[in-house]
């Protein structure tokens, strides 16, 4: 099926989801820059593109198997393919292409494993967490997992394996993801209601297990988050930083608690999980670049 004669070049970018891609690839670069392979301007080119190709062609499949319950989302219903502005064939053939040439990509001219880390985060997020939205009240956290893989894509693509701090990102990605999209899903619950997606935030109408929830997996980020230094694998300026920024999200967890100010406590919960996870990841690739 060709795509609508109205559809640009700027509806095509949004199929691929620019944001949540871009974070696809900077905790990729992540993993890749805290392994301190020796430098390869080559290689890294060629990660950058493949996981550039990952993470968009698995946002394109994404929108294309929802885009019945993105038409009745409000946060979602402007979506190219809710639209008419893509074709649903379009956007498929689009999200195959992009994901089969960035598994190639990487198996070729990269790293194999890297490459089957890139498959494994494809086939849980499209195989596993997509079906799952509709019918699991457990679906974040088998996203979570989907979302936990590119630090171990970028980490085996430096060294060909993954080490102890490689797993280590991969528990800090999946613990924050939690409590992160608990606000997200709490805020929007009610879109989510609509089109009985059976997940916390909305089984959940007080908002006490969410809330709960949120708490206890960033409890768990931040004994993921302070390892490092305990095994050697950082410095304790590092270990402080991340003790810091994980008492500021924990306060911010503790305040999504009380069920008075519950809705403007979600709002400022994501916020600071926009600014934690760049500054906590920054921290220790900044600690092991420099200082290791």
């Amino acid at each position: 099926m060709s795509a609508p004669a109205s559809a640009s070049f700027r509806d095509y970018l949004e199929l691929t989801k620019p944001r949540l891609s871009l974070l696809s690839v900077l905790t990729t670069v992540v993993g890749y820059l805290a392994a301190r392979p020796a430098w390869d301007g080559a290689k890294f080119t060629l990660l950058l593109a493949g996981t550039s190709l990952a993470a968009g062609g698995v946002a394109a499949l994404n929108q294309w198997l929802e885009h019945d319950t993105d038409a009745r989302m409000a946060r979602t219903a402007g979506r190219p393919i809710p639209t008419g502005k893509v074709a649903p064939g379009s956007a498929f053939v689009m999200g195959w292409l992009m994901c089969t040439a960035a598994f190639f990509l990487l198996f070729l001219k990269v790293e194999r494993l890297a490459a089957v880390f890139t498959l494994l985060t494809a086939v849980s997020y499209l195989a596993c967490y997509t079906p799952a939205k509709r019918w699991s009240a457990w679906s974040t956290e088998i996203g979570a997992i989907a979302g936990a893989f590119p630090p171990l894509i970028g980490w085996s693509a430096a060294e060909g394996g993954v080490s102890a701090l490689g797993w280590i990102l991969f528990g800090v990605l999946y613990f924050w993801q939690i409590p992160h999209f608990m606000a997200v899903a709490w805020t929007h619950r009610r879109d989510y209601s609509a089109v009985d997606f059976p997940m916390l935030p909305v089984r959940d109408e007080s908002g006490r297990k969410v809330a709960l929830w949120s708490l206890l997996n960033t409890v768990g980020l931040i004994a993921v988050s302070v390892l490092p230094p305990f095994l050697g694998l950082a410095t304790w300026a590092y270990g402080v930083a991340a003790a810091v920024l994980g008492a500021w999200f924990l306060w911010r967890a503790a305040c999504f608690t009380q069920p008075a100010t519950r809705d403007p406590a979600a709002r400022k919960l994501f916020l600071t999980s926009i600014a934690y996870l760049p500054l906590v990841l920054g921290a220790l690739v900044a600690d092991r670049l420099f200082y290791r």
